[in-house]
């Protein structure tokens, strides 16, 4: 019986037509209870090759967005097709390696934690923009002095969740702001956050990277807002 069982995940896209099939193959290959594709209006060929794998395995839904209207909102879309007992975020390229998602669920298979991270920098490798992990250092600390934590990864697209957990925050975020408010409202409620360390590939804007230093900036204000 596979690890990922009774996990949904929950991938959003957006203009990913170079990567989207790739990814979907090897979340498939995990046997997870289901993946919940959600596309955020992408209008770069991306569609058409997800319309021609509807229907085909019953394991993957997909939704379509008929503009694009951020991560936050794909995901709460996602949110609304889930079953399994154990949800995770899978971002459409290839950042983030899904064989490790496994290992991230067994922590709450096992009923050690209810909330899981995979964090890149508990076993860091790669600096290679030194401009993002600056700054994803910088919220992260800012993370752990308002909300009196010790995670080392708040951004992280790999947060593991028990279903009635995450369907309890009343997630309101429509871009990037998803893993801060995420995060707050997950620390507020003072549940505690397990990590684990994994593995990232970063990739450039040229090469299809989407989050900015605006996007910074908002996660600031909201993990301000949540808190007070």
């Amino acid at each position: 019986m596979s690890k990922l069982n009774n996990v949904s995940i929950i991938m959003p896209v957006f203009n990913e037509k170079d990567t989207i099939i790739k990814i979907i193959e090897k979340i498939a290959s995990l046997s997870p209870k289901e993946i919940v594709v959600v596309d955020d209006g992408s209008n770069d060929g991306t569609r058409e090759l997800l319309e021609s794998i509807v229907n085909k395995d019953h394991k993957i839904k997909i939704i379509f967005h008929n503009k694009n209207k951020g991560k936050g909102s794909a995901i709460r879309t996602g949110l609304q097709y889930i079953t399994g007992e154990i949800v995770t975020i899978q971002d459409a390229d290839l950042e983030y390696n899904p064989e490790e998602i496994s290992s991230l669920v067994e922590p709450i298979n096992k009923n050690i934690a209810s909330v899981v991270y995979g964090s890149r920098f508990l076993e860091l490798k790669e600096r290679k923009y030194m401009l993002h992990y600056m700054g994803n250092k910088l919220l992260n600390f800012l993370t752990n002095i308002i909300y009196n934590s010790k995670i080392t990864d708040m951004e992280t697209c790999y947060k593991v969740f028990k279903k009635d957990i995450i369907l309890s925050l009343d997630l309101e975020a429509k871009r990037f702001e998803f893993e801060p408010e995420v995060t707050a409202k997950i620390l507020k409620k003072k549940i505690q956050i397990y990590e684990l360390p994994i593995s990232y590939k970063s990739r450039s804007y040229s090469q299809g990277k989407k989050i900015g230093w605006k996007d910074g900036i908002t996660a600031l204000w909201t993990l301000i807002k949540c808190r007070f």
